[in-house]
């Protein structure tokens, strides 16, 4: 039974604190749209998206309203696409991607993901013209979204497609250079990809999923940090230990899955489809007072990324977890604290600042959720020294059997400490400098495979 105080805290976090669902995400089969022709496989994918999700905005913002409780972003998730155009070359890819970037407008939502392939355990012909299609893909359409599933825990890396890659973080920047390599923000390399995250730029529909379901992305990195300032001034800090704390941000998380969930099931419920799960993930935006850098900083590390930053990450991470899924009656995605640098304007002012490095934040990864994400990197970065930077941040999820993911940018024509502003919640900040540059390119030739570890071997 939710007690009267906590009735009363989620309405101050409503009406104060700016709390809102992050994205209601739909995810969509389109197994049965593959046809014998390109054509006909585009019509098809356009025609039932649009029966699905024609009213996926209008239901959003019914229920929105009557809760009193914002949601920032509706979004679409489709089955990865390497399975419907499996036979297809890429010209053809890149058809799929325009069709499902015109659905997506017709519907009016802000984005698709699921332009996507999962090649851990090896590359097949469909997935091999998917991924030669990303670049003019992504650079022909707005709104859609990719991702490659390089690994996981139980097969290991595939480090020939990691090879891949980097060329292709490479092409996707210099062609939307005129948008500061804007490209690269639409494109996520994975291990241990989810197959129900409602977060872009990875969200896939996985096999295995509903025909269509609703899921939702919950944020409230903001309303977290708040909680933790009343706290502390309530009670006076020499009288908290950091156990304290966390049962704060476990409270907390609670009130704010609830609120998610609520907004889900009323939404899958108007529409009449299957409510899936809740991400519990702390997703910050480029606003002031919404960030997890300022909760590191909250937490008493006047530097993020100074020592004890990667230990609050991991105090954030668990009482987010235990919160979250004592709220929801069913969690997945990723579930857990983003640290989007250009997304989160303390983070981004840490790089600036010099004190948030790119080695500092892949030790933050592996406590957090997700990984290196929307970095901005100098341009001149070479794809094989970019290939090497998934491979150990691939690495970092295999062996502790987690999500991992690299999301980063190479700006064309721009250097390490210049600015780069991608607008709306994809942010801005300065370029991270990346050291030792140009001195992995023969690890990276070698290709073939990382095998799994041994904890894999659990039938």
């Amino acid at each position: 039974m939710i007690q009267s105080d906590e009735i009363l805290n989620t309405v101050d976090m409503i009406q104060k604190e700016k709390l809102d669902v992050r994205a209601v995400t739909m995810g969509i089969s389109l197994l049965d749209c593959r046809h014998e022709s390109v054509k006909q496989t585009c019509q098809a994918i356009k025609d039932k998206i649009q029966r699905y999700a024609g009213n996926l905005v209008n239901t959003c913002e019914s229920i929105s309203a009557e809760y009193a409780i914002p949601v920032v972003n509706k979004r679409i998730a489709v089955t990865p696409v390497a399975h419907i155009g499996a036979g297809f070359d890429a010209a053809a890819f890149v058809e799929i991607a325009c069709a499902l970037d015109d659905a997506a407008g017709s519907v009016g939502i802000d984005i698709l993901g699921g332009f996507s392939a999962d090649v851990a355990n090896g590359l097949n012909i469909g997935d091999v013209e998917l991924i030669k299609s990303i670049p003019d893909a992504l650079t022909a359409t707005k709104k859609v979204c990719s991702s490659i599933n390089v690994g996981s825990t139980r097969y290991g890396i595939n480090m020939d497609a990691i090879v891949t890659m980097g060329h292709t973080v490479k092409d996707l920047a210099e062609k939307s250079a005129d948008q500061g390599g804007f490209g690269a923000a639409k494109f996520v390399v994975f291990t241990n990809q989810p197959g129900d995250n409602p977060f872009m730029a990875g969200a896939i529909h996985g096999l295995g999923q509903h025909e269509v379901v609703i899921n939702v992305g919950v944020s409230g990195p903001g309303v977290i940090a708040r909680a933790l300032e009343r706290k502390i001034n309530q009670a006076g800090r020499e009288n908290l230990g950091l156990h304290d704390l966390a049962e704060e941000i476990k409270r907390t998380a609670f009130r704010v899955t609830r609120s998610g969930e609520l907004i889900g099931r009323q939404v899958a419920k108007a529409l009449n489809i299957p409510f899936g799960v809740v991400d519990l993930s702390l997703a910050p935006t480029p606003n002031v007072g919404d960030s997890v850098g300022e909760i590191i900083q909250i937490l008493g590390v006047d530097a993020i990324g100074a020592p004890g930053s990667t230990a609050i990450i991991a105090i954030l991470n668990d009482a987010v977890k235990k919160g979250g899924t004592f709220a929801s009656q069913s969690v997945g995605g990723l579930s857990g604290a983003f640290i989007p640098v250009c997304e989160d304007q303390a983070l981004a002012n840490a790089v600036r600042d010099g004190s948030l490095v790119l080695e500092k934040l892949e030790a933050m990864t592996a406590v957090c959720s997700v990984g290196l994400d929307m970095i901005a990197i100098p341009g001149s970065v070479d794809a094989a020294t970019i290939s090497a930077i998934i491979a150990d941040e691939m690495c970092i999820g295999m062996i502790n059997n987690k999500t991992t993911a690299v999301r980063v940018i190479p700006v064309p024509g721009k250097e390490a400490g210049d600015f780069v502003s991608f607008g709306g919640l994809f942010g801005e900040s300065v370029i991270a400098p990346v050291r030792n540059v140009g001195q992995s390119s023969r690890f990276v030739e070698f290709g073939g495979k990382i095998p799994a570890p041994i904890h894999s071997l659990k039938n």
